[in-house]
C-alpha cells in the first residue's frame, strides 16, 4: 500500500497577500463654504479699493480693473452658446410635460404679475424719498450712452440680420429668437431630430461644466469688481447716491424677502423657509456675478430641487434668465426714472407712471440676463421722453447696484416656477421641504454656492 503523500499548503495567491496599507494623505486645505469665500471677497475688495484710492498706487488701481474685467468677460464667453443651447433644449423638453402649453402661458403671466407688483413697489418708494432731490448733481454731471434702446429698436432687433453676428456681438434677445425657432422646428421634425438633440443636450453639459469653472472664480471676481468701484469712484461719489442706492436696495429686498414669500405662502401654499434654504446658493451667486444668464445653471438646479419637475424646470429657468428681471427691470428703471427726471427738473405725471409700469412688464427681455441695466434704462427713458444723458449719471454706480439687482432677478426665476408647479400640482412637495438637505454633487454646478465646504477658490 502506497503512503499517501502529505498535504502540501496551498501556493499563496494574490488574493491570499496582504494588501497595501492606505498611504495617509497629506494636510489638505480646509474647506470654506462659498457664502464665507464671497463675504471674504467682498471685505478684501473693499479695503484693496480703500487703499488703491487713498494712497494713490496705480498699480493696484489696474490689478483690480483687469481682475473683475476678466471675471466678468469670463461669464459673457459662455453667455451666447449657453443661452442658445439651453433654449433649444428646454423647448424641446417640452414635449416630455403634460400640457405644456398651460405651463408656458402660467409661466409668462406669473412673470408679467410679480414684474407689475416690483414696478409698483419701485415707483412707490421714489415718490415717498424723492432719490433726485439734494444730491447736488446736474443735468451736465450726465452724458449721453454711447448706445440707447427704443421701441423700434426692440421689436425691430428681436429678429437678427443673419445667423453669426447675434453670437459675436452678444444679442441676447436675437440669440433667443434663433433658439426658439430651432426648438419647435426639431418638434416639428419629432424622432428625426434626436441626433441634434443629443449633440444639443452634450453641448449643453459641457458648457454648464465649464461655467462652472469660472463660477468657482467668483470670489477672485468679486475682489476686482467691488474693489475697483471703490478705487475708481470713491466714497464721496457714492455718498450723492446713497438715497438711491438705499431706495433700489430696498426695493429689492421688500421684492425679495416680502413679496415672495407672501406669494408662496398665499399662492403656492408653501412654507416660504425651504425656498430660500433651497434657493440661496443661486442668490448669493447673482449677488456676485451680476449675470443671470451666469447664473442660470446653479438656478436650474436648485429649482428642481425644490421639487419642480426637470421637464419643466428646464424651460422656465431658461426663458427667466433672459426675460425674468424683478430687479433690472421693474424696480430700477421705475426709481431711475423718478431719478432722473428729478435731477433734469421734469415732472412726471399719472400717464408717464403708466407707461413705466407697461415698460417694465412688457420690456424685461432687453434686459437679456447680462451685467448692468442699461437698455432697459434708456428704452424706459426714451418712451418718457426723458434726457438720454440721466444714463450717465448712473453708470458710476451701476455696479454695486447691480448685485442686489441681479440677486432679485434670480429669486423671481426660481420663484415662478416652484410656484405655477404648485399650482398645477405638479410641484414635489416632499423634495421641495428637504432641499436644503439635498446633497449636491459639484457637476451639477452647485455645490459651492450652496454652502457645503468645497476648497477655497484662491
Amino acid at each position: 500500500m502506497s503512503a499517501t503523500p502529505a498535504p502540501t499548503s496551498p501556493s499563496p495567491t494574490p488574493a491570499d497577500e496582504p494588501s497595501e496599507a492606505p498611504r495617509p494623505r497629506g494636510p489638505r486645505l480646509p474647506g470654506v463654504p462659498f457664502w464665507a469665500q464671497i463675504v471674504a471677497g467682498l471685505v478684501l475688495g473693499v479695503l484693496l479699493g480703500w487703499l488703491a484710492r487713498s494712497q494713490d498706487i496705480g498699480w493696484l488701481y489696474t490689478t483690480l480693473d483687469k481682475t473683475g474685467s476678466i471675471f466678468v468677460q469670463l461669464l459673457k464667453l459662455a453667455v451666447a452658446p449657453l443661452v442658445f443651447f439651453a433654449i433649444l433644449v428646454s423647448i424641446t423638453n417640452l414635449r416630455k410635460v403634460d400640457n405644456a402649453a398651460r405651463l408656458a402661458s402660467r409661466t409668462l403671466l406669473w412673470f408679467m404679475i410679480t414684474s407689475l407688483i416690483a414696478v409698483v413697489i419701485g415707483l412707490a418708494i421714489g415718490l415717498i424719498t424723492n432719490p433726485g432731490a439734494g444730491t447736488g448733481l446736474t443735468p451736465k454731471d450726465g452724458k449721453a450712452p454711447e448706445g440707447s434702446g427704443s421701441w423700434i429698436d426692440f421689436l425691430t432687433g428681436i429678429v437678427p440680420t443673419d445667423v453669426i453676428t447675434p453670437f459675436t456681438e452678444l444679442k441676447v434677445l436675437q440669440i433667443v429668437f434663433l433658439a426658439a425657432v430651432a426648438g419647435i422646428a426639431a418638434l416639428k421634425l419629432g424622432d428625426r431630430a434626436q441626433p441634434v438633440l443629443t449633440l444639443s443636450e452634450a453641448v449643453l453639459e459641457l458648457l454648464q461644466k465649464a461655467l462652472w469653472w469660472v463660477i468657482r472664480l467668483a470670489p477672485i471676481g468679486t475682489i476686482g469688481l467691488i474693489g475697483f468701484a471703490i478705487a475708481d469712484y470713491g466714497w464721496d461719489l457714492i455718498g450723492k447716491y446713497a438715497t438711491f442706492t438705499a431706495d433700489v436696495y430696498i426695493g429689492c429686498a421688500l421684492v425679495l424677502f416680502g413679496v415672495y414669500p407672501l406669494l408662496l405662502a398665499t399662492v403656492a401654499k408653501v412654507n416660504p423657509l425651504p425656498f430660500y434654504r433651497g434657493a440661496w446658493p443661486a442668490i448669493q451667486l447673482a449677488f456676485v456675478s451680476r449675470s443671470s444668464v451666469g447664473t442660470m445653471p446653479v438656478t436650474q438646479k436648485v429649482t428642481e430641487r425644490l421639487g419642480v419637475p426637470k421637464e419643466y424646470a428646464s424651460f422656465a429657468v431658461p426663458f427667466g434668465a433672459t426675460t425674468k428681471m424683478d430687479g433690472c427691470a421693474a424696480i430700477y428703471p421705475a426709481l431711475a426714472a423718478i431719478f432722473i427726471a428729478q435731477i433734469f427738473d421734469v415732472q412726471l405725471g399719472i400717464q408717464d407712471y403708466l407707461l413705466i409700469a407697461f415698460v417694465s412688464v412688457v420690456g424685461s427681455a432687453a434686459t437679456a440676463g447680462l451685467t448692468g441695466a442699461t437698455v432697459m434704462l434708456t428704452l424706459t427713458l426714451s418712451t418718457l421722453g426723458l434726457p438720454l444723458e440721466g444714463v450717465g449719471l448712473l453708470m458710476a454706480i451701476d455696479p454695486i447696484l447691480d448685485m442686489m439687482r441681479t440677486a432679485t432677478n434670480v429669486a423671481g426665476q426660481a420663484l415662478v416656477p416652484v410656484v405655477v408647479a404648485a399650482r398645477e400640482k405638479i410641484l414635489d412637495h416632499d423634495a421641495y421641504g428637504s432641499a436644503s438637505a439635498t446633497p449636491v454633487d459639484e457637476s451639477d454646478g452647485a455645490e459651492a454656492a450652496r454652502g457645503t465646504k468645497v476648497p477655497v477658490a484662491v
